[in-house]
C-alpha cells in the first residue's frame, strides 16, 4: 500500500506543475505575445502624414518612411530621425487621443 501513496504524489507534482505552466502561459506570455502583435499593427500602420508617439513620449508627424526609420517633425522645420521600432502609438487628429494597441 506504500507504493500507491508514492505513485499519487508523483500525480500531484506532475497535476501541479502543470498547471503552473499553464497558469504562467495565461498570465504571462499569452499577453505579451497579443501586446507584441498589436504594436506590431500599429508600427505597420504608420504612413506619411500620421500623428504619432513615441517610447520616449515624443509626440510628432511622420515626415518621411524608410526601412526601418522614420523622420518625426516635431515642431515646425524640426525633424528628428527614429527607428520605427520607438513608434508604440499613433494618434487621431481630431481628438489628439492615442489609438490603444487593441484599437489599431
Amino acid at each position: 500500500m506504500h507504493g500507491m501513496d508514492d505513485g499519487g504524489q508523483v500525480l500531484q507534482q506532475v497535476l501541479f506543475f502543470g498547471l503552473l505552466i499553464l497558469g504562467l502561459y495565461l498570465l504571462a506570455i499569452r499577453p505579451q505575445r497579443a501586446r507584441a502583435r498589436a504594436l506590431s499593427r500599429v508600427r505597420h500602420a504608420v504612413q506619411v502624414g500620421s500623428q504619432v508617439i513615441t517610447t520616449a513620449g515624443i509626440h510628432g508627424t511622420v515626415a518621411a518612411l524608410q526601412d526601418d526609420q522614420a523622420l518625426l517633425e516635431i515642431a515646425p522645420g524640426v525633424q528628428v530621425r527614429f527607428d520605427r521600432a520607438a513608434i508604440i502609438a499613433l494618434v487621431e487628429p481630431a481628438t489628439d487621443k492615442p489609438v490603444s494597441d487593441e484599437e489599431a
